[in-house]
This record gives C-alpha cells, sequence and structure tokens, in this order.
C-alpha cells in the first residue's frame, strides 16, 4: 500500500529514475552473484548421461593378449584393466633387472571374483605360450614372472630394461577363472572373447546383433569394481559401421555422439556442430631405402638428393589440410629427448646440384640421370612400393611428380598392405617402401633401427647398419639417469639422420569429431587409436560447481 502511493507521489521523470536504479541494483547484484559464484566455486566433472561412439569394423576377439583389430583392442581398453592400473606400488632393483610389482588389495573382476597375482602370471604364460599366437608374444620372450605371493609378482629380465614400465602399462589382464581351463591353441573359440569378463573402467552389459549375424551395437555399464577412478559416463555404448561414409551420415543425423580416426578431407563433410579433437601420436610415416636392391641408393648423395627434392610441406597442406607434423628423424615430437632437426630442406635447385657434382648427368633422350661406374651404366631408375591406403598413395604421386623434376625415373607399385607384409617385407623384397612406424611413449627404437633386426621378423625396414648407432640404442636402453639418456638420444638421432637410410615424412594427428559438451578425451596421448580410451573413465558431459 505504502509502496504504491509513494509511486503515485512521483513524477514521470522520477519514476523513470526508480525504475532505472532498481535495475542497474538487480544487474550489478547478478553480477556480485556470478563473480562470487566464479572466484569461489570450481566446475567439476560428475556422473551423468550416456555417450554413443561409432567405429568402422566389426568385433571378434576382445580380449586383450590375442587382440590383432583397432575395433577389437577398442573394446579391449573399455573393459579390462592394465597392469599398473592394478597396481599399488612397484620396485627396481639397482641392477634395473628385476622389478617387483605389488597389486592393491580386494581387486575384483566384473563378475566379483577375486583378481590377483595368479591371474597376472596366468596371462603372461598365456602370451609367452606360441599356441596361442599372441601379438605381444615377441614383448615377452625372455621375461619371467614369479608369484611372490597373493599381492606380489617379481619379473626378472635378461637384460636391463629402464623402460620396463611401459610394458607394464600395455599389459592387460585377463581373468585366469574364465579362460585357465581352455587350452592355448583354442583361445580363440572362447564365448568370452564376446562376452567379456573384465576389471576395466566399465563392464560389459550385451550386444546387439542382426539376423545376418552382423553385430551393430555394444553397450556398456561403470565397473563398481574397477580398481581407478570411477568413470562418469554412465553408460557407454559402441555402434559399429561398414564405411566411413556411413559413419559420418550416422553422426550427422545424431544417431552416434563422436567417432575417431576421421580423415582431414572428410571434415568437411560433418555438417551439425562438433567438437574436433586433434592429438599428436608417436608415429611417422617414411620411405624405407633398400639399398641392396638398387646400386644408386648405395650413394648416401643420392639419397639426400632424393630427401630434398621431398616437399614435405606440400604433402601435409594438400593430404592433411595442415593436421600433420613434418619428421626429418626417427623419433617423434612426443617422445623424450626428441631433437629439432628443422621443418626439412626442400629445394628443387639443391637436389640437381648434388646430383650433377656427383656425376649424375641426364640423358639427353630421356632426361633420366645416369653415370657410367666402370663399363655399367647405372641410370636413376628407382621402384617404390606403396599400401593401397588413400593418404599414402597420394603422397606417393606427389613425391614422384617431384622427383622427375631432378631426373628420377620412380615406378609406384600400389600393392594390398596384407600382400605387403606377406611378400615384399618378409623377404625384404623392394627397394624402397613407403610405410609407417608405430612407436611407444618412449626413445626405445630398437626394433627399427638396431642391426640385429634387417631381417623378418625385424622391422629394420631399411636394413640400416651402423656400429655407433647400435651401441646408442643398447646404452639407451639401460641408462637410468634421465639427463644422460636424453644426451645418448640426441646423438642417436644425429647418427641416424647423417646416414639418411630413410626419407622422413609426416606424422598425422589424431582426428577425433564429438558432441560440443564432451571433455576428457584430451588428457591421454594416445599411441595406437585404441589409446583414446585409456582415460574413458575420465571422459565427462557434464559439470557442476562445488566451493574451491
Amino acid at each position: 500500500m505504502f509502496f504504491n502511493q509513494f509511486l503515485k507521489s512521483l513524477t514521470k521523470t522520477e519514476k523513470i529514475f526508480l525504475y532505472c536504479a532498481i535495475a542497474v541494483f538487480f544487474i550489478a547484484s547478478l553480477l556480485w552473484f556470478s563473480y562470487f559464484i566464479n572466484k569461489n566455486t570450481v566446475a567439476v566433472p560428475v556422473e551423468s548421461g550416456t555417450y554413443t561412439e561409432g567405429v568402422v569394423g566389426q568385433p571378434k576377439f576382445i580380449n586383450p593378449i590375442i587382440s590383432n583389430t583397432d575395433t577389437d583392442r577398442d573394446l579391449s581398453q573399455i573393459v579390462y584393466s592394465d597392469l599398473t592400473e592394478l597396481m599399488d606400488r612397484y620396485t627396481v632393483d639397482a641392477e634395473g633387472k628385476t622389478w617387483n610389482v605389488f597389486l592393491k588389495s580386494d581387486l575384483l573382476w566384473s563378475d566379483d571374483k577375486p583378481l590377483t597375482s595368479d591371474d597376472v602370471i596366468f596371462t603372461i604364460e598365456t602370451i609367452q605360450d606360441p599356441e596361442a599366437r599372441s601379438p605381444l608374444f615377441t614383448t615377452w620372450q625372455g621375461i619371467i614372472a614369479n608369484r611372490i605371493s597373493e599381492l606380489e609378482i617379481e619379473f626378472t629380465l635378461r637384460n636391463q630394461y629402464v623402460f620396463f614400465l611401459d610394458n607394464l602399462k600395455d599389459l592387460k589382464i585377463i581373468p585366469k577363472h574364465i579362460f585357465g581351463s581352455i587350452p592355448s591353441s583354442n583361445l580363440k573359440l572362447s564365448n568370452y572373447n564376446l562376452e567379456p569378463v573384465g576389471s576395466g573402467p566399465y563392464k560389459y552389459v550385451n550386444y546387439n546383433l542382426r539376423s545376418d549375424g552382423f553385430i551393430t551395437q555394444y553397450n556398456f555399464a561403470i565397473n563398481p569394481n574397477y580398481a581407478g577412478k570411477k568413470a562418469f559416463i554412465r553408460e557407454l555404448s559402441i555402434k559399429f559401421f561398414q564405411g566411413a561414409e556411413e559413419l559420418t551420415d550416422s553422426f550427422n543425423s545424431r544417431k552416434i555422439d563422436g567417432f575417431g580416426n576421421l580423415s582431414p578431407k572428410n571434415i568437411e563433410k560433418i555438417k551439425i556442430s562438433n567438437k574436433l579433437v586433434e592429438l599428436k601420436m608417436p608415429r611417422y610415416y617414411a620411405i624405407f631405402m633398400n639399398q641392396n636392391m638398387n646400386e644408386a641408393l648405395k650413394e648416401k648423395t643420392v639419397r639426400q638428393a632424393l630427401d630434398m627434392a621431398t616437399d614435405k610441406n606440400k604433402i601435409i597442406n594438400e593430404l592433411f589440410g595442415g593436421k600433420a607434423e613434418i619428421v626429418n628423424q626417427p623419433i617423434t615430437s612426443t617422445i623424450e629427448g626428441y631433437k629439432n632437426m628443422g621443418s626439412g630442406n626442400f629445394s628443387i635447385e639443391g637436389a640437381e646440384e648434388i646430383l650433377e657434382k656427383e656425376g649424375w648427368k641426364a640423358n639427353q633422350e630421356t632426361g633420366i640421370r645416369e653415370k657410367k661406374s666402370g663399363k655399367n651404366t647405372i641410370k636413376l631408375e628407382l621402384q617404390l612400393i606403396v599400401p593401397q591406403i588413400q593418404f599414402l598413395s597420394d603422397a606417393a604421386d606427389l613425391i614422384k611428380t617431384d622427383w622427375e623434376k631432378i631426373g628420377i625415373k620412380l615406378d609406384l607399385i600400389k600393392l594390398n598392405p596384407a600382400d605387403i607384409n606377406e611378400d615384399v617385407i618378409k623377404n625384404r623384397n623392394y627397394q624402397m617402401l613407403m610405410l609407417g612406424n608405430i612407436l611407444k611413449n618412449n626413445p626405445d627404437i630398437f626394433s627399427f633401427w638396431h642391426s640385429s633386426e634387417k631381417f623378418y621378423p625385424g622391422l629394420n625396414l631399411s636394413m640400416f647398419q651402423n656400429k655407433k648407432a647400435d651401441e646408442s640404442i643398447e646404452a639407451i636402453r639401460k641408462e637410468m639417469d634421465v639427463e644422460k639418456r636424453i644426451g645418448k638420444i640426441g646423438d642417436l638421432q644425429n647418427i641416424i639422420k647423417s646416414e639418411s637410410p630413410a626419407i622422413f615424412l609426416f606424422s598425422p594427428y589424431y582426428l577425433y569429431a564429438s558432441i560440443k559438451n564432451l571433455s576428457g578425451l584430451e588428457g591421454e596421448l594416445p599411441v595406437t587409436p585404441s589409446d583414446r580410451f585409456k582415460n574413458v573413465n575420465e571422459w565427462y558431459l557434464e559439470t557442476s560447481r562445488v566451493l574451491k
């Protein structure tokens, strides 16, 4: 009543001033309250919602010790824990050859059965059994695992290896009570490869099967027995597709919430609002040169000229839209001891000058460079084998165009990737081979560059042999002092780079598209695409503010 009489007593102008003052007061109060909330609280993830990711492929063996496809490894990451997640602590002896791992107490599988050192020993013994045909077989050869107690395992290494902890991070434990009675040779026949019992952040619920046998979706729920931090997303589903186009269409129609392995060329095909995450990975692609198969490749100057005539910036910009980085050495920028050796030295004129100086003259009729070697004439006619993978094929085409400018005849042989492994790599039957190396997140490149790995199943594809490099590679594996190890890593990069055994090309980013409110994916640098799930328990969709 009083306020109404007060308003009636005011003039029109006074009322306007009053209303403005009240409005200013409320706005100031809201701003102050917002400032107080932001200053004294912090946004934290909260448990909520569901998330559906799409992948191309079909699950077959959701079992980490026999998984050999990206699809199987994806699901294994979700439902199984690695040993470092299960352990409470570890110790290493002075020689670095004996590692003792102590498990957390009261560990449980998703079916509520106890998880103990017996499961760890069983997992390793199964990997080491040739009948199991595990992809991890080579990694675990020469390592003895002994049960000390229900919670302690002792690992004895044949040689000192400072990066053994990374082996433990990659070792996902399988349940002995599920697989223990199955002969290793029959491991792939178990139904539990499709209905897994694990110890990871999520537990298997069910899967959906079409009448034609195509698995359309796997469904998971939070695993209350997980030894790590509880997941935030309540329900996680993986939906399967037959091709990348179908996958993108499903994202655009909001049937899935996200997907990875996105090609840079397909980014423009995404029509809805999205969040694009770019992750660096410790992998690179290169042209490996087998000097035993072509006389010209034995000359370091020829190899250096080929490198100089390779426009890596052009490849990255045209094929990856800039979403990759140049590689000039056998260690990527994500790895300890990486040494930046510049962004490349592309120069057609410089490459021509090198060849001219070494006596490689262009044939007047063909334009192909050649030179005399005794009674023989050696021509710069080279063969490059390339997997039939679109971005590698396109990269090879660009390289061929540049090399022709300096008088090189390059024959491209594009083969099915499976055929390359069986018919080419095993017999080292190639002059040059374009392929990728996937490293771990450490500088151990023994498999790729040590002389003992020149022949199959070794991965030294350039048949590289250098005594100083071998000594550095071996020393790096044993050096406990980080600063000294980094120095040795730098020396090794210099040695390999100076010999030009390969033309290092590029390291593409891993691209993941999702709905805008997904967060947490950025926390882990993946070694393989499946590693995006290593921290899936940290993914979240919603936050709440709490006092600091």
